[in-house]
């Protein structure tokens, strides 16, 4: 990991981007180098339940899952699935992202958390956000995102709808009282 990876860092979406697809999102950075960057958007759910998606997969869910909603990840590949999850359960699939996570696509996950025997949290996104290389560096020079370091309480314990607040409040900021305009110097 480069020194000034954004790997396991939020991006939050800047009142600028209001009205684009990424308008009032925060970002999961799963993976940052010179070649480009992948995350997963954790705050847009879909209209899609975790049963359901089980379901039209032929895997029989337990009743927790009937209400966990799955999250629109990004726009790429907007037909693959992605966990997210705490690194408390081992999969042989899962990428180890540190910081206590792991993304897998790998349905064993979800074998595993059908019957209750997944990771302790997770979140289960469609699709994916990327970025080409120098492209996000671009677009943060751009006032599009700011960036912060992530954490576990805003990924699985905070409601979708409070978590860039939640995410900006870490670097003592307020998105509700910032205006679509950027400040260029």
């Amino acid at each position: 990991m480069a020194a000034d990876s954004l790997k396991n860092h939020f991006l939050l979406a800047m009142p600028g981007l209001a009205g684009s697809y990424f308008g009032a999102t925060l970002t999961y950075v799963c993976e940052h180098s010179s070649q480009g960057a992948m995350g997963l958007m954790v705050n847009r759910p879909s209209n899609i339940t975790l049963a359901e998606l089980l379901s039209q997969l032929g895997i029989t869910a337990s009743q927790a899952a009937a209400d966990i909603p799955v999250l629109e990840g990004g726009p790429v590949s907007g037909e693959r699935g992605f966990i997210l999850h705490t690194d408390d359960k081992n999969f042989s699939a899962s990428l180890d992202l540190g910081n206590g996570l792991m993304l897998t696509t790998a349905r064993e996950v979800l074998d595993a958390i059908s019957v209750d025997q997944g990771p302790a949290q997770y979140l289960v996104t469609l699709g994916y956000a990327g970025w080409g290389a120098g492209q996000l560096e671009q677009e943060i020079g751009e006032n599009s995102w700011l960036t912060c370091p992530a954490n576990t309480r805003i990924l699985f314990d905070v409601p979708f709808a409070e978590r860039v607040n939640s995410a900006a409040a870490t670097l003592g900021i307020d998105f509700r009282l910032m205006s679509g305009q950027a400040g260029h110097s």
